[in-house]
């Protein structure tokens, strides 16, 4: 095994800088895999960890310097063993222990640290690049699980439509169905090759776990939010619902002046949470609540630039699947797949007809269009889930341009560790066929793989 080498600042010694009141230490990989380079850390004890026994040396060390709950322990050594079966039966590039160890170490370091310096996310939270850039830091892990010789992307001159209005100064808001934890990275994944703008610049609606859960807190700091409380939540603690209220006016407010602004993309998951397997044990999209899609309808269409709705179908469920049954507490028990994914656009909403067909009742029209939007995410989300496991299936409507730009020799935009299929797919899902050239050019272009972190 190659040992680490730090990443030397100009004056030949290792780079730093302040996070607060600490300092960050990057450091870089000699080999291995390319998601193992300009790594930051917060505490320097996570520098030098290589394997599992090392990780769990400094976990507990940080409970016996009361820098971590010894409750966690247990927790995160379930979390390390799934994640690293994912990771070492994935066959991507530098799939090692040192790779599995590295990235629970990124996980870890902001996890304590946000023990030691919690962060209140506002109603608008802008997302965190620096000293310490979190959205680095989730792309990192989120491309670790991603299978990304077999994931696509969906319906791309509908993506190239939504850049062009967004282009002019036009709002667009995407009422997605949300599978994981890791969907904002999914998401980011799946764009950055073609649509680096959106992949960076949309802002998703937040519930209370992301930003509360000590786990998703990190992975959250390096995506732009808009803040809520559910209403699934909103009664857990009763003496903060009036404050939970108050938070949820400040982010309507902050939505409408961002809207009017113009040149807005708004990720929403209108169901209130994740999708769960249905009665018959498959994935599919939940019912989205009228009630939220009419409130972005409404602020979508009072803003002063012109706005569109644009349904959005997601699967990702296999990477980081949810509890069967909907927890309100918070601090789940993580599973982790490397597996393929995918994203893709319906089209439009034409709202005109189906506000005149629903009549002039208003909860009959918020109804009509819910469920116009949820019919065409579960129509797109089974030609998704198809093309993802039958490569038959994708013709021109479902691409991976992160393998077509990595074939140009000056492209740097190839997601990292593009694997060679060893992922979790449903039970039900088709064999799925790869091509030995696909094959042979991503196992073999790790040069390109080399630049990943600029793409990210």
């Amino acid at each position: 095994m190659q040992s680490l080498k730090f990443r030397a600042s100009p004056c030949g010694r290792l780079s730093s800088r302040s996070h607060r009141n600490r300092k960050l230490f990057t450091y870089s990989a000699s080999s291995d895999s390319p998601l193992l380079q300009n790594i930051q850390f917060i505490n320097s004890s996570f520098t030098t960890v290589d394997n599992e026994e090392q990780f769990m040396g400094v976990l507990q060390s940080q409970v016996q310097a009361g820098r971590c709950p010894k409750q966690l322990l247990p927790l995160w050594q379930d979390f390390f063993n799934n994640y690293k079966k994912a990771i070492i039966g994935s066959s991507q590039s530098g799939a090692n222990e040192k790779l599995v160890a590295q990235v629970q170490s990124t996980i870890a370091d902001t996890v304590l640290n946000q023990f030691a310096e919690p962060y209140t996310f506002p109603s608008f939270h802008h997302r965190i690049l620096e000293p310490y850039n979190y959205y680095e830091f989730g792309q990192r892990y989120v491309a670790s699980l991603t299978d990304f010789q077999n994931s696509v992307l969906g319906r791309p001159e509908r993506w190239s439509q939504i850049a062009q209005w967004l282009a002019a100064g036009e709002n667009v808001v995407l009422l997605a169905n949300h599978q994981t934890e890791a969907d904002p990275g999914v998401f980011a994944h799946m764009l950055s090759s073609v649509h680096p703008n959106m992949a960076t610049d949309v802002i998703y609606v937040a519930g209370d776990r992301v930003v509360t859960d000590a786990l998703c807190k990190p992975f959250s700091m390096g995506r732009n939010l808009f803040c809520v409380h559910s209403k699934k939540h909103m009664d857990d603690v009763p003496e903060l619902k009036s404050a939970k209220m108050e938070t949820n006016r400040k982010t309507l407010v902050a939505m409408s002046r961002r809207l009017n602004e113009g040149g807005c993309l708004i990720w929403i998951a209108p169901s209130g949470g994740r999708d769960r397997p249905k009665a018959d044990g498959k994935w599919s999209p939940d019912p989205f609540d009228p009630a939220a899609v009419e409130l972005m309808r409404s602020l979508v269409t009072r803003a002063k630039h012109t706005g569109h709705i644009v349904p959005m179908t997601m699967f990702s469920y296999p990477m980081m699947p949810p509890p069967v049954v909907t927890e309100k507490a918070v601090g789940e028990r993580r599973i982790t797949n490397f597996t393929p994914v995918g994203i893709s656009a319906c089209e439009e909403l034409d709202l005109e007809p189906i506000l005149k067909a629903a009549g002039e009742d208003k909860e009959q029209q918020a109804a009509a269009v819910a469920k116009a939007a949820f019919d065409a995410v579960c129509a797109e989300y089974r030609l998704l889930e198809e093309a993802i496991f039958d490569t038959s299936k994708r013709g021109t409507n479902f691409t991976q341009p992160w393998i077509t730009a990595a074939a140009g020799a000056s492209s740097p935009s190839l997601p990292a560790s593009a694997g060679t299929g060893n992922s979790a797919q449903s039970d039900d899902a088709k064999e799925h066929v790869q091509s030995d050239d696909a094959k042979e050019h991503v196992q073999s272009d790790y040069d390109a793989k080399e630049h990943v972190l600029a793409a990210l």
